[in-house]
C-alpha cells in the first residue's frame, strides 16, 4: 500500500507539471484557436535562458523573472513576424508552423549552447518529504504547487475583460475585429502568457532532470493532457494533467518489472488514442455542433 501510495501521490504531481507545458497550449488555443505544437521547445529554451543567466552569477529569482519578460516578448515577436503572415490560410498550415518553429527552436539552443546536460538549481533540497513509509519528491511538491497556481490566475484571467476579448477573438476572428477587437494584439498576448508558462514549466522541469534537448520532449504528455482535458479548457488541463501523471506513474509502477521498462509512452499514447475515439473535444472541452 505504501508502495502505491508514493506512486500515486508522485504520479499526480508529475501530472501537474505536465500540465505546466499543457496550459501554454491551451492558452493559445481558447484565445487563437490554433494548436501550439512549439510549446515543448519554449519550455526548453526558456529553461536555457534561466540557466545562461544564472551561469553569469544572476540570482536565481531575478534570473526567472527576466527570462518571463524575455519568453513573453518572444511570444509577441513569434505572432508578429510568423503567425500574422499566415491570416486566412488553413489552420493546418499554421499548425505546421508552429511544429517547424518547434523544430527550429529544438536545433538551436543546444546548437548554440552545447547539447550536454546543464543544472539549474531553484533552491529546493533533493531529500524527499518521508510521510510514513511514503517517499514525496520536494521539486514535483513545488512544481505542483506552481502549476495550481498558474492554473488558478489562468482561470481568473479569461474572467477579466481582456480574458473576454480573447475568448471572442477564438471564436471569430471577422466578428472581433468588426466590434474593434484589436484581434493581432490579443494573439500576440496569448503567446506572450503562453511564454510564461513555458518558463514555468522549464525552470521547475530543468531542475528535475537538467536542461537539455529532451525538455522539449514534454510536448508529448503535454499534449495527452490537453487532448484529454480539452483544447479550450483552463480546468480540464488541471484534471487532465492529474489522470496522465497518475495512470502514468501507477500503472508502469506494476507493469515495468515485466515488460522491461517504457510502459509510460505506451500509457500515453493508449490516453490519446482512447479520447480521441470516444470523446475527441475532451473532459472539459467544448462540443461545437454545426448546422448543415
Amino acid at each position: 500500500m505504501a508502495y502505491f501510495l508514493e506512486l500515486l501521490i508522485n504520479g499526480a504531481l508529475t501530472g501537474l507539471m505536465y500540465s505546466l507545458v499543457a496550459l501554454g497550449v491551451v492558452l493559445i488555443y481558447k484565445s487563437a484557436g490554433v494548436p501550439n505544437l512549439a510549446q515543448g521547445a519554449m519550455v526548453m529554451s526558456a529553461a536555457y535562458i534561466v540557466w545562461v543567466l544564472s551561469s553569469y552569477g544572476v540570482p536565481m529569482l531575478l534570473a526567472i523573472l527576466i527570462g518571463a519578460i524575455i519568453m513573453f516578448i518572444f511570444g509577441m515577436l513569434a505572432e508578429r513576424f510568423l503567425l500574422r503572415k499566415m491570416v486566412g490560410q488553413p489552420i493546418i498550415m499554421i499548425v505546421m508552423l508552429t511544429l517547424g518553429l518547434e523544430i527550429f527552436l529544438r536545433g538551436f539552443g543546444p546548437g548554440i549552447l552545447g547539447a550536454a546536460p546543464k543544472q539549474i538549481s531553484i533552491g529546493v533540497s533533493l531529500a524527499p518529504i518521508i510521510i510514513g513509509d511514503v517517499f514525496i519528491n520536494r521539486i514535483y511538491l513545488v512544481g505542483g504547487v506552481i502549476a495550481l497556481l498558474l492554473i488558478g490566475a489562468s482561470a481568473l484571467f479569461f474572467r477579466t475583460r481582456t480574458g473576454t476579448k480573447l475568448r471572442a477573438v477564438s471564436d471569430d476572428h471577422i466578428s472581433s475585429w468588426s466590434v474593434g477587437i484589436s484581434v493581432e494584439r490579443a494573439i500576440g498576448v496569448s503567446w506572450g502568457i503562453a511564454g510564461i508558462s513555458a518558463l514555468a514549466a522549464g525552470v521547475v522541469w530543468g531542475s528535475v532532470q537538467g536542461v537539455d534537448w529532451t525538455l522539449s520532449e514534454l510536448l508529448f504528455p503535454a499534449i495527452a493532457v490537453v487532448i484529454l482535458g480539452g483544447l479550450d479548457s483552463v480546468l480540464g488541463v488541471l484534471i487532465g494533467g492529474l489522470i496522465v501523471g497518475i495512470l502514468g506513474s501507477v500503472i508502469p509502477g506494476y507493469l515495468d518489472e515485466i515488460a522491461g521498462g517504457g510502459t509510460r509512452d505506451v500509457v500515453t499514447s493508449v490516453i490519446i488514442l482512447l479520447t480521441i475515439m470516444f470523446r475527441p473535444y475532451g473532459i472539459l472541452g467544448r462540443e461545437d455542433i454545426e448546422r448543415v
